[in-house]
């Protein structure tokens, strides 16, 4: 959001609160609760956050299916060339155990954002759903207090 957004919003934000007599919190003049207006609300886009989840977890699946496939072949071909007496079945250990050392830790860091990408979607989504909660229940209590007391003008003015 530019500066000049967040300016104009705020002007908007007074103004909207200086023509009402009554505070109004996330709802509509006819004491419905609403969805949270298009400005001003945090936003999460799920599509987003579903995209990059979904994109590592494709990537983890792909490699535990292809680049895994290298491991025992070459390890198998390291030890066979070890014990004919090739210096060089050390070597390709070695970049045998490289490798999937370097593989698992890629597949990890795939399944550690697959998985928060997921677990931030399903809290922003009950956040969400706390907040409308909470929200519709002080509506509730407001309600109650307005019956009670009548019109606030009307007794100050008597």
């Amino acid at each position: 959001m530019a500066w000049n957004e967040w300016e104009q919003l705020k002007a908007d934000a007074l103004q909207r609160q200086q023509s009402s007599a009554h505070m109004q919190l996330n709802q509509v003049d006819g004491g419905a609760p609403s969805r949270p207006s298009s400005y001003g609300d945090l936003a999460v886009p799920n599509d987003g956050l579903t995209k990059i989840g979904t994109a590592a977890f494709e990537l983890y699946n792909q490699l535990w299916d292809k680049a895994r496939v290298a491991v025992p072949t070459s390890d198998s071909a390291a030890t066979d060339l070890s014990k004919q007496g090739f210096a060089i079945g050390a070597g390709l250990k070695h970049v045998s155990n490289r490798w999937d050392e370097q593989l698992k830790s890629l597949m990890d860091a795939c399944a550690q954002i697959s998985n928060h990408m997921r677990v931030t979607k399903k809290l922003h989504d009950g956040d969400e759903g706390y907040i409308q909660r909470q929200m519709s229940s002080i509506a509730t209590l407001d309600a109650g207090f307005d019956e009670r007391s009548g019109v606030p003008s009307k007794q100050k003015d008597e």
